[in-house]
This record gives structure tokens, sequence and C-alpha cells, in this order.
């Protein structure tokens, strides 16, 4: 079985890796291939369209007084400044969590917050507002129809469910598909991290995908990563493959550990997603100049913005979906700059060689007449330095190159963490982990125990411990029942939903009349078994092990090396005291209720107790055959 599952493990890894090294090629139906070398980028102020993305915006109640006024501060003057065409907010609006970040609900004073901010700043009048749903925009939100779902009424949208906008300009037009892969009904934190679409929503995703082909370009957005959407085949990715990029949020940027998050499609799509605004005060510009694709990820404030738009990033171009062939022949050097002050200067260098100073045709756009075809071999580096009139300096550069033949990879994390879907993982480990246990339990159980020999190693002494774990009924039968039912059976009951009573499984979630397959469940679960039933069942087998020596709850502190007890002891304390708390957090979540009728938690508790006790307890007579054996083999 042990070699089973590192079979398993092993040929997941090399099928992640291959995947992640195979070419970028997109399926044969849907390649998009622009091979079109007009109109390329020149000198005038033309073809070119930019917009915004802010995502994870949590406007807050109970938290970071700053973080509303900042985001008003960014909607009346970041935006004035920049002048999108259009701004997409990609979810989570708003906070939804109770003064003590445990429990969740829809607080409509944060929702007014954020309407006033969008009525006081007036964006809505100087640009096109997209805002869409995040998970905890959804929290406890019976159905779509109910008054807790202010989405509806305080929003700039206002309408539930994917939808498909298409934005007109004088050179085409350019689709923008919305994803909305929130639950529907909503349960509370946090068992909807992850988003579901059902064969509905695809079909209708589908259709929106064909609609587009006929724009210029198409750009997918939405709340949740691909890798945190539950989908059916032929999956999401697939389905959004005619798309350019796809722009998310969500992740927050890993607490810090990932500050850029992107990565590519096998059929070339782009995955972007932005870091938060509710801590990090990060957006996204993104500009289509002459159909290639450009953005930056920026901080708020940070002045000037500084986005270069011909050349493009070499690492974040796509032959299927752009026409990467007008590089080579544009004319100029094209750099969108954006500052409260007035740009002084714009310089660009190539490979580090200063190339000259770019000037300013029109609004943002800043130009300088190069010649690509110095650079048509191998890759190159453009750096541009901007200065305004208050001193201020922003440096960005990037890799272009005009060969498409060359390669370039995302990062390896950042592509696990955006292409895997973790929910089927999370499904496979848990399966994995569980059936290892048990079958650790039976194999003992009926294999016969060897002979002690003198001076038995830890290996032996570890072996020794789980056959008279697994051939004392009491505990092995208490342990097998845990484990079975930690897949088979319902964690707890409570109000999932306020006023709705659910039940929570490892494999998913019943509320409200509806099934919720099971993604963060399954993570769950994991933890609960590597954090908890395994360390309890290792905790276990040492305490009996002690008994075998002869050893009573007293005397094994004054014989067996102290340091090593009290460690012992004091590392099942405090995973005892987590399973506590993970009660406590039930109450204040789920309700009294779901306190009561939790079998994995508070039940466990309980169960936990008497099982420790009972080691300690159980009458020598139990252990006769093993307290002698264990001194025959101590006394030669």
């Amino acid at each position: 079985m042990l070699k089973l599952a590192v079979g398993l493990l092993t040929a997941a890894a090399v099928a992640l890796l291959l995947d992640w090294f195979a070419p970028s090629e997109p399926p044969v139906g849907l390649r998009r291939h622009r091979r079109a070398s007009q109109p390329a980028p020149g000198a005038e102020a033309a073809n070119l369209l930019w917009v915004v993305q802010v995502s994870d915006i949590h406007i807050s109640k109970f938290r970071d007084p700053k973080r509303a006024p900042d985001f008003e501060k960014f909607c009346s003057e970041t935006i004035d400044i920049i002048q999108p065409a259009l701004v997409l907010a990609t979810g989570d609006l708003t906070d939804a969590k109770t003064r003590d970040k445990l429990g969740s609900e829809q607080v409509e004073v944060e929702w007014k917050t954020y309407q006033s901010i969008l009525k006081r700043s007036r964006v809505m009048e100087k640009t096109k507002w997209i805002d869409i749903k995040g998970n905890h925009d959804s929290f406890n939100i019976p159905h779509l129809d109910s008054i807790r779902n202010y989405y509806r009424k305080y929003s700039a949208w206002r309408k539930d469910g994917s939808f498909h906008y298409i934005h007109t300009t004088s050179f085409g037009n350019y689709s923008f598909i919305c994803v909305d892969a929130t639950l529907s009904p909503g349960p509370k934190r946090p068992y909807n991290f992850f988003g579901i679409l059902n064969m509905n929503q695809m079909e209708e995703l589908s259709l929106m995908a064909t609609e587009s082909l006929h724009s210029n370009h198409t750009i997918w957005f939405g709340h949740f990563p691909t890798s945190t959407i539950i989908s059916p085949a032929p999956g999401i990715r697939t389905l959004m493959s005619s798309a350019t990029a796809y722009l998310c949020g969500h992740l927050h940027t890993m607490g810090g550990l990932m500050p850029a998050l992107h990565s590519q499609h096998r059929g070339g799509t782009l995955e972007l997603e932005l870091g938060d605004w509710m801590d990090n005060r990060r957006y996204r510009i993104l500009a289509f100049d002459h159909d290639l694709l450009s953005f930056a990820d920026l901080n708020f404030e940070e002045w000037p913005v500084v986005l270069i738009t011909n050349p493009k990033s070499f690492l974040y171009s796509s032959s299927a979906h752009e026409p990467l062939l007008r590089i080579l022949y544009s004319t100029h050097i094209r750099i969108l700059a954006f500052s409260p002050s007035v740009i002084i200067s714009v310089k660009v260098y190539i490979d580090g060689v200063h190339l000259g100073n770019a000037h300013q045709v029109s609004g943002p756009l800043y130009v300088l007449k190069w010649s690509p075809q110095n650079y048509s071999e191998g890759f190159h580096h453009i750096d541009v330095a901007v200065q305004d009139a208050s001193g201020k300096i922003s440096t960005r550069g990037h890799i272009f190159a005009m060969e498409e033949n060359l390669s370039l990879r995302f990062g390896f994390w950042p592509s696990v963490i955006l292409l895997t879907d973790h929910y089927v993982l999370a499904r496979v480990l848990f399966g994995l982990i569980v059936l290892i246990q048990i079958a650790l339990l039976v194999s003992f159980r009926y294999l016969q125990k060897p002979a002690l020999k003198e001076k038995p190693g830890l290996l032996t002494l570890t072996s020794y411990s789980l056959h008279v774990f697994s051939k004392t009924n009491i505990f092995y039968y208490s342990i097998l029942v845990l484990n079975l039912y930690t897949i088979l059976g319902p964690w707890f009951v409570g109000e999932l939903i306020d006023g709705q009573v659910g039940a929570c499984f490892s494999f998913g979630v019943f509320v409200g009349g509806s099934f919720l397959q099971g993604s963060l469940t399954f993570v769950v679960g994991i933890l609960q078994m590597l954090f908890f039933n395994l360390p309890l069942m290792a905790y276990l087998c040492w305490c009996l092990l002690l008994r075998c020596q002869g050893h009573s709850f007293r005397s094994h502190i004054r014989h067996v090396r102290r340091l090593m007890a009290v460690l012992v002891h004091l590392a099942m304390a405090l995973l005892l005291a987590w399973q506590v708390y993970s009660c406590y957090f039930l109450q204040r979540t789920y309700g009294t209720l779901a306190f009561f009728f939790s079998p994995m938690r508070t039940w466990l508790v309980v169960l936990t107790s008497a099982l420790i006790y009972k080691t300690w307890t159980l009458q020598s007579s139990e252990f006769r055959t093993y307290i002698v054996e264990m001194k025959n083999c101590q006394s030669s």
C-alpha cells in the first residue's frame, strides 16, 4: 500500500512537470494565429486601449480604517490621472467578517460604504466600472433573491451570474467575459473558498466564448484563479482557450510569499492573478496597443506609473492570440507614463545602451523611433526610466525578442499554484492518507508479531508498539472507526447559513437543499489526518509501549528520559488544544448546534481524552503477554 501511494504521488509529480515543460500549443480547433504585420505600432496615438483592474478590496466595518479612504482616493484621483476606458473590480468588494474574524455575514454598512465611495468619487461617470462578486460577497446568502444579497442593491453592475461585455472602439471590439463561480447557496466561511461551475453555467460560458471570436481580443475575468474553480469536462481552462488572458484575484499574494502570481495555459492564455487592495493596495493597468497586450502590476500612490507597450514582454507573449510580427515592423518604441505631476523625461535603454528620450505624442503616450531589425536575434532587455516634476523616478523593464521560436518559462511555484487543480490533488492526497493509516492498522492486526531480540532498535520498538495497539480491541476499533468516519460521516451539523441547517462531510456540504462538491473540505481532512488522527495513533502507541515496559503514568516520568517524555506529552497537548479551539471556532461560526453535533471536533475531544486515559488505566492483565516478553528481552 505504501509503495502504491508513493508510486501514485511520483506519477502525479512527473505528470505535472511534463505538463509544465511541454510546449504551449493551443488546441487545434481554437488556434487564432495573428500573422498580420499591419497596422504596426508607430508614432501616432492610435489603436491604443487601456483598462484598470483592482481586486479584493474588502471594505470592512471592523478593520483597517484607512482602507476605505484610500480606495476613495484611488477612485477619485488615481482613476482621474490614468483615465482608463474600463475598470474591472474582480470580487471581494466587502470583507463580510465579524469583529472577532471567526464568523462571517453580509454587513450592510460595508456595502453602503462601497456604494458611497463610487458615488462621491463619481467614478462611474468617468469610466465604465464593472464590479463582480467574490467569495466574501457570497458569505451567508441562502439564495440569489435573498435580501442579504447586497451585491444586487449596492454594486455598480448589480447582476448575478456570468456575462459578456463588448467594448467598442474605432479600431475594433474587445470582449470581456466574466466568470461567476461564486456559490449559491453561499455558506459561511471557510467552505466557499473554492468556486463551482455547473454544466449549465459552462454551456452559457461556451456560447459567450463563441460570440467573442469576432472581437479583436477576448479577456476573461473572475474572482477565483482557475486552480480554485471546480468545473465539469472539458474544464474551465479549455473553455477560455480562445482568450488572450484571464484576470483574477482571491489569493492575496499568498501572504506576501508570491508577489507575482502569473502563468500561462497550454493554449497560450495568460492567467494573471492580481495582489489584493486589502493589505497591499495593488492594482493593474492592462493595455492593448495595436492588439499587443501589455500590463503592469502597481502599488497605490507610487508614481510615476510606467507601462512599455512596444516592444512587449516576450514572457507574456502568445503567438496564438497576438500579432507579434507587428513588433518587428514597428517604427517606434511606445510607452504609457502617468503621474499627478508633469512628466519631464522618459529615458529608454536597450541592453544597457541609452537609446534616447521618448517624446510625448498625446496624453500618456510617449514614443521613440527605433530600428527593431537591430534586435531581430535572441533576447534583449529594454528599460525605461520616467521622471516627473516632483523629482520622483520610476523604472520598468522586461525581456523582449522578435523570434517566436525562443522560449522563456514562468516560475515553477506560480505555475503550480495557478495551473494545478487543487481540489483534485487534495482529494487524492486525503484518500491516500486515510487508506495508509487504515492499511497500517489492518496489517498489524493480522500480521504475526515478531519475537523481540535483545536491545531492540527504534524501528523494532515502533513495529512492536503498532502490533500491541492493533491487537488491543478498544484502540484498534476506535481508531479504525475514526478513520472510516473521517471519510464517510458528517463532520458536523449546524447553521451553515443563518436559518438553514446543513451538514459538512469530507466529500462536500449539504445545505439549503443543495449539494456543494468537496474542495476545501479535503484540505481540512488532510490537516485533520496529519495533525491529529495520525499523531493520536502514534501517541497512543508510545503510551502502550511504556505500559508494556512496566511503567505507569507516574513511573515513566522518573525512568524514561524526562525531556523526551515532556516533549511528547506537550506535543499531544498542543494538538488537543488545537482540536478544542476548532470546537470553539465551530460554535462561533456555525452556532451552538454545530458545537454539540460535531463528531469530528467536540466528540473527538471526548474520545481522545478517554483513549489517553485508557492507555494508562487499562489492567496490566491485558498486556501480560507483552509485558513478560518485554521483561525477558530487557533482562537478556
